[in-house]
């Protein structure tokens, strides 16, 4: 595919008339700003809530189905691809495998700039095809600019697999909307910094990659009502809030969830599903790993074979 020839900058890029005199401006107004810039960011999101819920269920048919989810990005967009999938493991109980984050230059990225990577078209292509992105998976681009030759080939490579495909970009009609499935494109206008998109661009990017990893995550049945029912209690504030949950999902006071999260090993899951169904540690434990550690899922199971 030749490459994209841009007639004009893209919003992206545009300098805001708000903002020129910016340098010149006591910290109180740099902050005021900032403030009124970032205000109008949810609302940008908000008005592409029907393209978000299509990427979701995209995402959702896939992971349902055996597949993983892949966000692949470079530099601030990249950075926070990895963030929304790190975090999957601990909020949800998933495997790390479930949901991982691919960004140009590899992980060294996360915290030096590598940007003369994301200049490789190919290297997303690459990269996607060594972490082993089949047909069967979801991949969802994430680029400010939506021209970011790196990304567009991750996204183009994972299409022509037949996977799902998402993108989340700032900038309308740009190259990788054209190359996605589907794209979530929250036009957030031009930045209070000329052209630096880890800001409003950045803020409205995590506010869809939380609605997805969320949302998806809810749909899948790792969550109760509003609660982290899938949860690992890996330190002490985690423990004490997996005590307060098991408390309030199975009614009893939270000495006796202690007791009962201490006896299931810690692990919340199972402590809901002894609760729930009154049955001992192991039992508990068979049924959540023959329905894919779904808490509802395997208490309904155990409930039906009783």
């Amino acid at each position: 595919m030749s490459k994209e020839i841009q007639t004009e900058l893209p919003v992206t890029e545009q300098e805001n008339p708000r903002t020129r005199g910016l340098s010149g401006l006591p910290t109180a107004e740099v902050l005021r700003l900032m403030n009124e810039e970032d205000a109008g960011v949810a609302a940008a999101v908000g008005r592409v809530l029907p393209e978000v819920e299509k990427v979701v269920e995209g995402v959702v048919e896939r992971l349902g189905a055996g597949g993983r989810l892949f966000y692949v990005g470079t530099g601030t967009s990249g950075r926070l691809g990895v963030l929304d999938a790190s975090e999957c493991p601990p909020t949800f109980g998933v495997p790390p495998e479930l949901v991982q984050g691919i960004i140009a230059g590899g992980y060294d990225a996360l915290y030096r700039a590598t940007e003369a990577s994301e200049d490789d078209r190919e290297a997303g292509a690459r990269d996607a095809e060594a972490r082993g992105v089949t047909g069967r998976d979801a991949l969802v681009g994430i680029a400010a600019s939506g021209r970011t030759p790196y990304t567009v080939g991750a996204v183009e490579y994972a299409r022509g697999l037949g996977a799902f495909t998402g993108a989340i970009t700032c900038v309308p009609g740009s190259l990788i909307t054209r190359a996605a499935e589907v794209s979530v494109v929250p036009v957030v206008g031009p930045e209070v910094l000329a052209g630096s998109t880890r800001l409003k661009a950045g803020t409205a990017q995590k506010l869809v990659l939380n609605m997805i990893s969320t949302a998806a995550m809810v749909r899948l049945g790792y969550v109760t009502g509003n609660r982290m029912t899938n949860m690992r209690p890996s330190n002490v504030k985690l423990r004490a809030r997996s005590e307060r949950i098991l408390a309030a999902e199975a009614g009893v006071d939270e000495e006796a969830a202690r007791e009962t999260l201490n006896r299931a090993g810690g692990d919340l899951r199972v402590a809901l599903v002894m609760t729930k169904t009154g049955l001992g540690v192991e039992e508990s434990r068979a049924a959540l790993e023959a329905g894919g550690w779904v808490v509802a899922r395997a208490v309904e199971a155990l409930l039906r074979s009783r």
